[in-house]
């Protein structure tokens, strides 16, 4: 069993903000593979499904981004779940818009959800890093990450979106270099590479 954990905001009004992509995965997630209606429960709200034949449970927290751990233990205790059988989904600052990179423990590069998170159940669990660019000032981070897509960014935003859920199983599973290069596949198939893939082939 897996638990996988969108990180975002609670409310209509953060619902479009860069820093609630991971909310929209697991949304995805959720439509794609048909999971149960979701329920309130863990802080949270909850979703259940299979992915490869895996139970996963989906999990937003709904104790805003600086607390999302408590949730995430909440659940991980329930289940009885260690780190490493518990996903992160979360916005990347330091990674190009529409790039994905998957990878166990490490660092929070000062994300607030990813330090709560760390504080409740440790750092060995799997963060899969959303690319969403970078204003190219510190001092313009936090408008940044709590303001809406621009229009722009909305078709690549979807279409990784659809990417991560199709291949969604694959985390499931652990097969993550085999997720990073179906959705990098995807991405460039749709026509979003970013500028800096320059030649590359896979991630």
């Amino acid at each position: 069993m897996r638990l996988f954990v969108g990180l975002g905001n609670p409310g209509a009004k953060f619902a479009h903000h860069r820093h609630n992509i991971g909310f929209a995965v697991v949304d995805e997630i959720a439509r794609r593979h048909g999971f149960a209606p979701w329920r309130r429960r863990f802080q949270g709200e909850t979703a259940e499904g299979t992915l490869d034949r895996e139970r996963v449970v989906l999990l937003k927290p709904m104790t805003f981004m600086n607390e999302s751990g408590r949730a995430v233990q909440e659940a991980a205790n329930f289940f009885k779940l260690a780190a490493g059988e518990i996903t992160v989904f979360q916005d990347e600052l330091e990674l190009p818009a529409a790039k994905v990179r998957v990878k166990v423990g490490g660092g929070i590069a000062g994300h607030n959800g990813l330090r709560s998170v760390s504080s409740h159940i440790g750092n060995d669990y799997r963060r899969v890093r959303l690319g969403i660019g970078h204003p190219g000032i510190k001092e313009l981070v936090h408008g940044y990450v709590l303001s809406d897509f621009a229009k722009d960014d909305r078709p690549w935003v979807a279409a990784l979106c659809e990417a991560v859920a199709d291949n969604a199983g694959l985390l499931a599973t652990d097969r993550d270099s085999t997720f990073q290069n179906k959705v990098h596949l995807a991405m460039q198939a749709k026509g979003f590479t970013s500028k800096e893939d320059g030649a590359e082939k896979q991630d």
